[in-house]
């Protein structure tokens, strides 16, 4: 079920979906790493990321993490929407130059201002690369930002 975005709160349903995709690319792994101090040389460093079990740098998992706050805050619910709660798990990591797709469909309606959402990232080859669910307060009327 795919509704028509952008949906006010009172017309959210079980089984609404969002997505939003981006590539990663180098200089996002570069600036998030100077954004969160996280300089990690598994992302920021070639040689050291060779020897790796990846063989190869790989993004930041929250930079990941943050693709899913993209479509809560801009498809679904949309934009206002405060981001509550997240769990999630890695399952794959996500390399430079992939390309993320981030879901968030609504699994359930705890109350008029809680909304559950089950939420996952695949990586271009269909591959699941992070899941896990999150709790959003969604705004009461949504706009699209021009």
């Amino acid at each position: 079920m795919t509704p028509d975005f952008p949906k006010p709160r009172a017309k959210l349903e079980v089984g609404d979906k969002g997505t939003y995709t981006k590539t990663i690319t180098d200089r996002d792994v570069f600036r998030f790493a100077d954004a969160s101090g996280d300089y990690n040389p598994l992302h920021i460093d070639d040689s050291y990321a060779r020897s790796s079990v990846f063989g190869r740098r790989v993004a930041h998992g929250i930079l990941t993490a943050g693709i899913i706050s993209t479509v809560l805050s801009s498809e679904l619910p949309g934009l206002g929407t405060i981001f509550i709660q997240l769990e999630i798990k890695f399952l794959k990591p996500v390399y430079i130059n992939d390309t993320i797709t981030a879901t968030a469909m609504v699994e359930e309606i705890i109350n008029p201002s809680r909304i559950r959402m089950l939420v996952a990232c695949l990586n271009q080859h269909g591959e699941d690369v992070a899941i896990g669910n999150a709790v959003v307060v969604p705004p009461k009327e949504t706009k699209i930002l021009e």
